[in-house]
């Protein structure tokens, strides 16, 4: 992984404390859980995890759990033999054997499913890792920091995140703060934001935010966190064109007179008409109950354009939840 130009800006309590027990942990050898809402630099502390420990001079190998489809999560972790699946022309070797020596760093860890969870452990646990379609494990040697903006107990409690598994991770578990926590670090990220995006497009000096832009910085709520803010910064700087301080700040890009329109919600039914229902009267109870299920579940699937999460999202299921209930109802094959 190549080394960032970002770099941890601030002065606020919250989040010097918070660098300081990452830094602490740094030097141990054991599994750190990052805990953090977006934007608010999980992967920058995994890789100051990764650069203050002794294995500092070994690789550090990230991968986002998010980004991959659930069949290819454990391919891309521990590996798979040639022919071991359609498509697998070759051998390849897993992050884990890629990390080897060094650190794993795993973001989004809380989409995990079940089954990789499984698999996960036992990684952990054994230091061992068995590609897909060979017979025998293979020994690494990997520190594992993973990063999450969910509240991983909650998970447990709802029997959707393994419990064990949890408690192998999280020897030590940072919490970074949100933006809205560390106070008068706004104005100082601004400032650097700013600073950077001068020289970058040429500026032979930087002449500051006026009183009522800062003002207007501070009183956002950021639920971007960092990213955002250096998102509108920037942008501020490079769109000024007068001479003096800059002004201007546009915290909506999308903001437009000329914006798309949204669609029109569907008209609501008429008190005097019953709402249609897809369930039969005459059907038996249990029948009722089916049938009306499949029914959300296949209206839930053509309304975000046969996207699972975002399915499962909607009818307030989690990912796992929501595949058993289409193998319940025999719809795996009709939206693969």
């Amino acid at each position: 992984m190549q080394e960032r130009t970002t770099q941890f800006v601030g002065q606020s309590g919250a989040f010097l404390d918070t660098l300081e027990r990452a830094s602490r942990a740094a030097a141990l050898d054991r599994p750190v859980l990052v805990i953090g809402e977006r934007g608010t630099g999980k992967e920058l502390v995994a890789e100051r995890l990764h650069r203050l420990s002794p294995r500092w001079d070994h690789p550090l190998v990230v991968m986002n759990c998010a980004a991959l489809p659930e069949t290819l999560i454990e391919a891309e972790l521990f590996g798979h033999e040639a022919g071991s699946f359609t498509g697998a022309t070759k051998a390849r070797v897993g992050r884990f054997e890629e990390a080897d020596g060094g650190t794993l760093f795993l973001d989004e860890l809380g989409t995990l499913s079940m089954a990789a969870q499984d698999r996960l452990l036992r990684a952990v646990e054994y230091g061992e890792v068995t590609r897909i379609g060979a017979s025998r494990p293979i020994r690494v040697d990997v520190r594992i920091v993973a990063a999450t903006n969910e509240h991983l107990p909650d998970r447990v409690a709802a029997s959707t995140f393994r419990a064990d598994l949890l408690d192998r991770l999280s020897f030590e578990v940072v919490t970074l703060p949100p933006l809205r926590a560390r106070a008068g670090d706004i104005e100082v990220l601004a400032e650097h934001f700013a600073r950077r995006m001068a020289s970058e497009i040429g500026w032979r000096r930087w002449p500051g935010f006026t009183a009522a832009a800062v003002e207007e910085l501070r009183r956002h709520d950021w639920p971007g966190n960092v990213r955002e803010l250096r998102n509108v910064v920037e942008r501020a700087v490079y769109r000024w064109e007068g001479e003096g301080p800059v002004d201007t700040i546009e915290l909506d890009p999308f903001a437009s007179p000329h914006r798309p329109r949204a669609h029109a919600a569907p008209a609501p039914p008429s008190e005097s008409a019953p709402s249609p229902s897809p369930v039969p009267e005459t059907a038996d109870f249990k029948t009722s109950v089916a049938t009306h299920e499949r029914h959300l579940l296949t209206r839930a699937l053509a309304e975000s354009r046969y996207n699972q999460r975002h399915a499962a999202q909607a009818l307030g299921l989690t990912y796992d939840q929501f595949r058993h209930a289409l193998r319940r109802h025999d719809l795996i094959g009709t939206v693969a």
